[in-house]
């Protein structure tokens, strides 16, 4: 008898745990990843029929432009009451010829159950998650020679413009960066600024006059997709056509030096580096190009020291933000002309090489251009004097 005890007790545990003693698997989120899985593999496939089959077609026309590499869902958590479901999904996608590992997504499905299966009834961004392109509306795609432009609510010609500004921006960040670099630039261009502030999941209030952001990984992992230059329609269009180019340029530089930019690099480099390329073979003088630190130096006002990190925060004073995007791009202007182009890039290699902050710009200093933090503090304000005095 205690032999039978030990059988039934067996088959009772096994039925809650399955083989091997783990978990039971749950058939409901089995059966939700198994739909997901066909409504990716019809959507890639252009399938309007099987991506319908699946559940609501909203999404299919919208990415039906994309140029999509793959598509993928990940069912994390499936929570059930009755014939609905609510599941918290990672997405996965990438842009073909330009994503080399893929861009992921915290999203929230919706599922309804009908006749012994279940069908997708709604997808959107899982809270505190961004936007994806799609989620504003029909994505209408513009091919440049070095570019791919994503647009939602703007026609093709204004779409084209943007390609245009970035066919030429990667050429001029080529010739100035000597580190290798894909030559492709992905650009988002949303409605509104408050679209804009959806896709990167913040408070519209960050980014308002901040023309363009990039985003993407610094240190260029291997797998990493790639960086999305994402533009602020409201304070672009205000620009004229040098400032447009300027901005293209000044992100392009940041997507091309983000393998060698990490935790070490400060904003005043990173920024200014990027200004520096952006203004580079253009006609703007000094003044022209840092109007708010030359007039702060005329009237006495000279910085005492590079500005802090802090300095370049979007919901600061405007006046203060620009002097210390300003400040950076003098201070890389003065070594490329004092110490030439291919000194400042092998500094800013070596400053971001370093793991930390404490001591990168003050051995990238000693190593790569021979001096000291103080030194070349006191250079640069020298610099500021003769140039706005």
């Amino acid at each position: 008898m205690p032999g039978c005890f030990v059988v039934v007790l067996c088959l009772l545990l096994a039925a809650l745990v399955g083989c091997g003693g783990g978990p039971a698997a749950d058939p409901v989120r089995a059966e939700v990843q198994r739909v997901l899985d066909r409504r990716a593999a019809a959507l890639l496939g252009h399938d309007a029929a099987g991506y319908a089959a699946t559940g609501t077609r909203t999404g299919f026309g919208r990415v039906r432009a994309v140029p999509l590499a793959d598509w993928s869902y990940r069912v994390r958590d499936v929570r059930r009451t009755g014939d609905r479901a609510t599941a918290d999904v990672q997405l996965g996608y990438r842009l073909a010829g330009h994503d080399r590992g893929a861009v992921t997504a915290a999203r929230t499905l919706r599922l309804a159950h009908r006749a012994g299966q279940w069908y997708v009834t709604s997808e959107r961004p899982a809270e505190r998650s961004g936007q994806q392109p799609w989620d504003q509306g029909t994505v209408h795609v513009v091919r440049g020679r070095h570019s791919l432009v994503l647009g939602v609510g703007r026609s093709d010609a204004e779409l084209r413009s943007f390609a245009a500004l970035a066919d030429r921006a990667v050429p001029a960040v080529s010739d100035a960066w000597d580190g290798d670099w894909a030559g492709r630039l992905v650009i988002l261009v949303p409605k509104s600024l408050q679209d804009m502030a959806g896709l990167l999941g913040s408070p519209a209030s960050s980014y308002r006059g901040i023309a363009a952001v990039t985003t993407g990984e610094t240190g260029g992992a291997a797998d990493a997709p790639a960086d999305r230059i994402i533009v602020n329609p409201e304070a672009f269009g205000l620009l004229g056509s040098l400032g447009k180019q300027v901005v293209l340029t000044h992100e392009a530089a940041h997507v091309a030096t983000r393998a060698h930019t990490g935790a070490a690099t400060p904003l005043w480099l990173s920024e200014g580096y990027a200004d520096w390329v952006g203004y580079r073979g253009s006609a703007r003088t000094p003044a022209q190009a840092a109007p708010e630190l030359a007039r702060a130096v005329a009237e006495g006002r000279l910085p005492g020291a590079l500005p802090d990190d802090d300095d370049f925060g979007f919901t600061g004073d405007a006046d203060e933000l620009a002097r210390a995007y300003e400040s950076g791009w003098t201070a890389c202007r003065l070594i490329a002309g004092r110490w030439g182009e291919a000194r400042l890039d092998a500094f800013y290699r070596a400053v971001g090489a370093h793991e930390r902050r404490a001591g990168a710009v003050e051995d990238a200093l000693a190593e790569v251009l021979g001096t000291t933090p103080q030194e070349f503090t006191e250079g640069w304000r020298a610099y500021l004097r003769a140039e706005f005095g």
